[in-house]
């Protein structure tokens, strides 16, 4: 019997991402570009906040006006680099899942990013199903994706240079667990999952090494903040920004923010909760799994053997 996950997985486990990708790979016009979307995207203000993909941290403290963050990745070394990074602070929770499998209550989050870990999803629609059942109704769920409509892409293909077209909706697969996707195509995923998209940003128009090299950074992210802009009448930016609402009719009595972390969690395998305390472990009652508490780390990948 296969071991492999369903959907499969793309895992970062072990690797240096954010020292190699962000802080040592020449990517602060990337990072301070995002950072404006954000800001400009994010409520000033909420309750409870899940980070899908939060990686090492990177963005992390871009959500000071919530009460708890709740950070969740599938590999474990970059939840420890996140808790190396941000401590023990208790108004940070981390965790190792997968999207597709997230193991909490219902209607629990009133606020959610999924920022640079879409172009990963093989089933995107129902990555964001999973979502929006862990998203209380009105709630602000922020999506970046990687837009294969970009204008290099375009370009490449008008000269022939690339087999795919970028006007096609289907994602194309540009390494293995990498995907570029069509924005109509994400627009029909979000509504089909029970979100309202509300506002779109275009992000890093000029993600180009001769650019980034030659043009300070602080100028670069000025005329992307203005370029930012244009989202909602064209996307031909290569990361794309949307800010989504979840609709629909959910449970009132969402756990409390403030309290044990505990009251977040339902068995990923079952559904079941509450789960209970155990040595280093939380305990399903519904299907007898129990799932590993190390480090301050709830892993919720594999139940305990």
């Amino acid at each position: 019997m296969s071991t492999e996950p369903s959907p499969p997985i793309c895992s970062y486990e072990g690797s240096d991402y954010q020292r190699r990708f962000w802080d040592e790979g020449g990517r602060s016009y990337e990072d301070q570009a995002e950072a404006v979307a954000l800001r400009r995207l994010l409520p000033s203000s909420g309750r409870l906040m899940l980070e899908l993909g939060a990686g090492a941290g990177r963005n992390t403290l871009r959500y000071a006006g919530y009460g708890r963050v709740v950070l969740l990745d599938y590999s474990r070394t970059q939840i420890e680099q996140a808790q190396e990074r941000l401590g023990r602070d208790p108004r940070y929770v981390y965790v190792a899942a997968d999207v597709y499998h997230l193991p909490f209550v219902a209607d629990a989050f009133d606020g959610s990013t999924m920022i640079r870990v879409l172009h990963h999803m093989a089933e995107p629609p129902a990555a964001l199903a999973e979502v929006r059942r862990v998203m209380r109704p009105g709630g602000v769920f922020i999506l970046e994706y990687a837009n294969k409509r970009n204008i290099k892409a375009i370009l490449r293909w008008l000269a022939r240079r690339q087999d795919w077209s970028p006007f096609r909706r289907e994602p194309v697969e540009y390494v293995a667990l990498n995907f570029d996707f069509h924005p109509r195509a994400v627009d029909e995923w979000l509504a089909a999952a029970s979100f309202d998209r509300q506002r779109r940003l275009t992000v890093s128009h000029f993600r180009l090494g001769v650019l980034k090299r030659h043009v300070p950074t602080r100028l670069l992210v000025r005329l992307d903040s203005w370029a930012q802009l244009t989202g909602d009448w064209w996307q031909l930016s290569p990361s794309v920004f949307n800010r989504c609402t979840a609709v629909g009719v959910g449970d009132t009595t969402a756990p409390d923010p403030t309290g044990d972390p505990v009251g977040l969690f339902a068995c990923p395998s079952c559904g079941h909760h509450p789960l209970a305390p155990a040595p280093d472990a939380l305990s399903c009652a519904g299907c007898g799994t129990s799932w590993g508490v190390r480090d301050g780390i709830y892993d919720f990948r594999a139940p305990l053997s």
